[in-house]
């Protein structure tokens, strides 16, 4: 059976911008108009195994009918195979999904149960927006799980999917909405909530999810499925973090974040463009606030107690403490002013048009067609080992190289890491996810000790901050004591890297 995808793309939003955009001419004068109260029951089996698969199996009423979906992992984020048709009644017909990846996950003895249930009173528009037919769905009701103890989730979110056309057209309508409401690109599916919700993890911290790429896919399509990983990763903890200061969200925010640079440097040349300049600068100027919300953190969580160990009756320290606790305050103030700033959302969605529709894939420029229609493993067969050369190059006599290039060093070895977790699913044969999980540990314990070298810096740094605004002076002088138990670290540190990078080297490449 062929794939059948869906494009769709979802925005989040509070249920008076429902309100707001329903009334509005762009939705008011759309060809045609529909509501409908929907009814949507998901099923899995007892170990929930289609949702390891990454399969999402629902049957939904719609008024008399019933109609059963079996949604696949897809990009990452915007596109998706899907498989739909009607059944007789409010039970999956497994006989109408043969030769789907539903063959592949459940045994002939496997029974499925319902999970959890959405209860959603949708409007839907189809509007017109270049050559393209775009059904505009609004959404607003609650998901339920009977293991869930009487706790619920609210849906409030508008759908954009494309009935005909290009998926450029999508993106210019999300821009269009968006200027009508505060909304924010979504990246949970109703499925996803509703398994979170069953499961008691609805309010949980990510870290970085391994990124869905097949061996056939194009070096475009694996950069695409790359950042929107990166996306995902960043909103799921940027929800957590906008309800409240988090330390570990606003990591995994800044990581996610990290990551997406990291895969701009990586694909380079690849998806160059003016307006991907422009996006990327942008970038790493407005998150400029997590970073120093993340170095107070680090500072208070472990630079300053182990001084306390150290130096216990040091009354100076205590003043210090204040002194920080403070900026932190500050910091996260600017953190929340950013996160919640129109800037910031049109940023976002202005990324993830750039990313599916940017002229990065149409430019013919002489070869530029070649390098997005490159295999995917090809392009990270060869990226992964200049990037490894690098690393090797570089961190030759790591004890001995200034912070200057010690810092050079960190950040190669930071994305080749990255590099070797997002093209992990390029190369799923046995030999090279047991050589792929030794290069990433000799990488990942280079990385910690240089990480530690840089919280060195980043801890001197702070300290100085705190010397130019003219604390107390048990406050400067706790923080002169902390800066010299600082630097007697790194010697220790250094020779701990220099070990970590040669064992790096002699690790054998997984994907030669």
């Amino acid at each position: 059976m062929s794939e059948p995808r869906e494009i769709e793309l979802k925005l989040e939003c509070e249920p008076s911008d429902l309100a707001t955009l329903q009334a509005h001419a762009l939705l008011q004068e759309a060809s045609e108009q529909s509501e409908a109260d929907l009814t949507s029951t998901y099923f899995d089996t007892p170990d929930q195994r289609l949702r390891e698969a990454g399969l999402g199996l629902r049957v939904r009423r719609i008024g008399d009918r019933y109609v059963q979906t079996l949604k696949a992992e897809g990009d990452g984020l915007f596109s998706r195979p899907e498989w739909e048709q009607e059944v007789d009644g409010d039970k999956p017909d497994l006989a109408a999904l043969a030769h789907t990846p539903l063959d592949e996950v459940l045994g002939r003895k496997d029974e499925l149960q319902p999970l959890f249930t959405t209860s959603v009173k949708r409007r839907t528009y189809l509007v017109e927006q270049g050559n393209s037919r775009i059904e505009v769905a609004l959404d607003s009701g609650r998901i339920e799980a009977p293991a869930a103890g009487g706790r619920v989730v609210p849906v409030c979110e508008v759908e954009l999917e494309l009935k005909q056309g290009t998926s450029g057209d999508v993106f210019a309508l999300s821009q269009a909405i968006a200027a009508l409401a505060p909304l924010r690109l979504g990246v949970r599916s109703k499925a996803e909530r509703g398994y979170s919700l069953a499961s008691g993890k609805l309010d949980r911290i990510h870290k970085a999810e391994r990124v869905p790429l097949r061996e056939d896919m194009s070096a475009a399509e694996a950069f695409q499925a790359v950042a929107h990983a990166c996306l995902r990763h960043m909103r799921l903890n940027e929800d957590v973090l906008l309800r409240g200061r988090n330390a570990d969200a606003l990591h995994q925010t800044r990581v996610a974040i990290r990551r997406l640079r990291s895969a701009f440097s990586l694909f380079g040349d690849l998806v160059a463009d003016a307006r991907g300049a422009r996006i990327q600068a942008e970038l790493k100027r407005v998150t400029e606030p997590l970073g120093q919300a993340r170095n107070l953190d680090v500072f208070l969580a472990t630079t300053l107690p182990s001084e306390r160990e150290r130096h216990p009756d040091e009354v100076g320290l205590l003043n210090l403490e204040t002194q920080l606790e403070d900026q932190r305050s500050k910091a996260y103030e600017a953190v929340q002013s950013l996160l919640h700033s129109a800037e910031w959302r049109g940023l976002v969605l202005d990324l993830v048009a750039w990313i599916n529709a940017g002229p990065w894939l149409r430019d013919e420029a002489e070869g530029r067609a070649e390098l997005r229609e490159e295999p995917a493993r090809d392009f990270a067969a060869r990226e992964l080992g200049r990037r490894r050369r690098q690393v090797k190059r570089r961190g030759r006599h790591l004890d001995d190289l200034r912070p200057e290039d010690r810092h050079k060093v960190r950040i190669a070895a930071k994305k080749l890491r990255y590099g070797a977790e997002f093209f992990a699913g390029l190369y799923p044969d046995k030999k090279a996810v047991k050589r792929h999980a030794t290069f990433v540990k000799a990488l990942s314990e280079l990385q910690d000790q240089l990480g530690a070298l840089n919280d060195i810096a980043t801890g001197h740094e702070v300290v100085r901050d705190i010397a130019g605004e003219h604390p107390g002076a048990s406050a400067l002088f706790a923080a002169g004591m902390t800066a010299a138990d600082l630097e007697a670290r790194t010697r220790k540190l250094l020779a701990a890297a220099a070990d970590a990078h040669e064992d790096l080297v002699d690790a054998k490449p997984f994907w030669r």
